[in-house]
């Protein structure tokens, strides 16, 4: 069976999306981050781009936790 991405969390900063992600792969969750180059393109424009952080479907119920309990 194919496991999909699905989207476990949504920034308007790509630091702060990577810094998610880095967390979550310090708990062994393979993560990416979906929309940084917008992001960094974008930087100073009054443009808003939702920065995706995205795991396996199998792990995002457990990524979920992790970055609850990082707020």
């Amino acid at each position: 069976m194919e496991d999909r991405l699905v989207t476990v969390a949504r920034f308007e900063n790509y630091i702060e999306a990577e810094l998610a992600r880095q967390q979550l792969d310090d708990n062994g969750i393979k993560a990416v981050v979906m929309g940084e180059n917008v992001g960094n393109i974008y930087a100073g424009a009054p443009v808003v781009q939702d920065i995706e952080l995205q795991t396996f479907e199998c792990d995002a119920e457990k990524a979920q936790k992790i970055l609850q309990e990082q707020d």
